[in-house]
């Protein structure tokens, strides 16, 4: 179980107060997200994501697998996502707690349930064959704001990972290794990310992207998911003060502002690494035409 110490009560009114000057602890303005870094290794699908303090590791993976039996035709996506000592000495390693489940709950909601990556396209024989992508998400340091982050992580990962090609002949599949034939990139039907604001004095002042102890200190939160042409994805509401559904509008307003400054982010990362691998691609062939 998550052992979470709260707030001493000085801490906690000296945030609060602050806030409702419009002054945050580390003097960001209440829209405004922490310094964002998306750098990916030497495997497709490995990514890393540092928001503020806040970093996590995501590695996407395939396999060949056998389909659901009520969706013969779909292959297979998970989210697996997970808490440690390392990144916080409130969480203990293999248990889950409280966290842990509602955090893989929105990000399940979010990124899978709306159907950002066409699973369709996985199904390599119906009924007996598909691809099983599974996206692992391991926090390194929590400093607040995970779904956000690992919202960021799982597509950054989807939108970087790249599948063994594959040949099917009498029923029978091969499975070609990537040095064998070019990888072959997912289908990515859109892409839906995760703004949280947190709420504070009785909804009179929300933030985005908030720290840990803005969070301990908070009221409750607004997590609103919206894809880059504003589609709304999924929008959660956690218990406490009620928020105006005026409020609503604006902030989607604003999430939606934040979700393209982020995607903008990702692109950038996802086209210096394909110019890294290039370039590093023209310095093997360059080596081996010099070897012959």
């Amino acid at each position: 179980m998550s052992k979470e110490n709260p707030l001493a009560v000085p801490e906690r009114e000296f945030i609060l107060e602050a806030l409702e000057q419009n002054v945050r602890l580390d003097g960001r303005r209440a829209d405004d997200i922490r310094p964002l870094d998306i750098s990916f290794g030497e495997e497709y699908g490995h990514v890393k994501v540092q928001l503020g303090k806040t970093s996590l590791v995501v590695r996407i993976s395939a396999e060949v697998r056998k389909p659901r039996d009520d969706r013969p035709s779909d292959g297979i996506f998970q989210i697996i996502i997970e808490l440690t000592a390392m990144a916080s000495p409130a969480w203990e390693n293999l248990r889950s707690n409280d966290l842990e489940m509602y955090v893989s709950r929105i990000v399940d909601r979010v990124v899978r349930h709306s159907n950002a990556l066409d699973t369709e396209s996985l199904c390599i024989l119906k009924g007996k064959s598909c691809w099983g992508i599974r996206a692992d998400v391991h926090v390194t340091n929590y400093d607040g704001n995970i779904i956000d982050a690992a919202c960021i992580g799982v597509m950054a990962g989807l939108l970087h990972f790249r599948r063994p090609d594959i040949e099917v002949k009498e029923g029978q599949v091969t499975v070609f290794g990537l040095d064998e034939r070019v990888p072959v990139p997912l289908t990515i039907t859109h892409r839906p990310l995760a703004i949280t604001f947190h709420i504070f004095h009785e909804g009179r002042v929300m933030i985005v992207d908030a720290t840990r102890k803005e969070e301990l200190a908070s009221e409750g939160h607004l997590i609103i998911a919206l894809n880059t042409t504003g589609e709304t994805c999924a929008l959660y509401k956690s218990a406490g003060n009620p928020v105006s559904a005026i409020e609503v509008v604006n902030k989607t307003a604003l999430a939606l502002q934040k979700i393209k400054e982020i995607n903008a982010v990702i692109d950038k990362a996802l086209q210096a690494d394909l110019s890294k691998r290039a370039k590093r691609d023209r310095g093997a062939e360059a080596a081996a035409e010099n070897d012959r």
